[in-house]
Parts: C-alpha cells; structure tokens; sequence
C-alpha cells in the first residue's frame, strides 16, 4: 500500500463534495489552477495524472471555459465519474488533491485523498 502524503504538505484542492461533483463533474478554485499543469496555446482542457492512497494511478481532465471569458471555471471531467464511482464518494465526502516535486528536474507528481463523511450522533468525523 502506498503512504498518504505526508501531514506537512498542504492540499492544493480541498473540498467537501456536492450533488453535481458527485453526479457530473469536480469544480475546481480558480486560483488552484497555477497548480495544476499548464493549459497550451489556446487550448482550454489538459490531462494529468493522479496516484490514490492506494497506488492506483487515475487519469482527469481539467476543463475550463474558452481563454478569452474573465472567469476560467475549471473543472474535473474525463475520469472524474469513474473515480467516484470507484471510491463510492457521496455529497459531504472530502477530496484532497497534492502537488509533490520529486527530486528529477521538473517533475511533479499529484496525489489524491478520499476521506469519507462519518456522521456519529450529529458530529462529522473523517474516515
């Protein structure tokens, strides 16, 4: 089994989920894309690859509107339904998505944490 990220590293994405990340896509912060890799040229989609907790690599696309409207909006596509429905993610489940630089020259690696909602007498706790 392959180790979580270590607790010093801080996510680049972290979210509760809601229906339509569950049922369609992941909507991503806006500033989180300088993260992620670089959109090219005039292209508004870019693939990459992430690792889980338990060393399954899965492939997303980020989406985001034409370059030329204010706001981005990016989101998870391609992929993204699958890893859903692989991990039964559910509304109120949390994500988290981390960025390690490995020690080849610009090589970075992404990583990504399920932790599921457990609901014990009206406390929320994370499994």
């Amino acid at each position: 089994m392959v180790s979580s990220p270590p607790s010093s590293m801080a996510p680049i994405v972290l979210k509760n989920l809601k229906k339509t990340d569950i049922e369609k896509r992941m909507t991503l912060p806006s500033k989180s894309l300088k993260c992620f890799p670089s959109l090219r040229d005039d292209k508004h989609t870019v693939d990459f690859q992430v690792r889980d907790e338990c060393g399954r690599v899965w492939k997303f696309q980020i989406y985001t509107r034409k370059k030329n409207k204010k706001y981005l909006k990016p989101v998870l596509t391609k992929g993204w339904r699958e890893f859903v429905c692989s991990k039964r993610l559910r509304v109120g489940d949390r994500v988290a998505f981390y960025m390690e630089k490995e020690d080849q020259a610009d090589s970075v690696k992404y990583r990504v944490k399920v932790e599921k909602a457990v609901r014990i007498f009206g406390a929320v706790f994370w499994a």
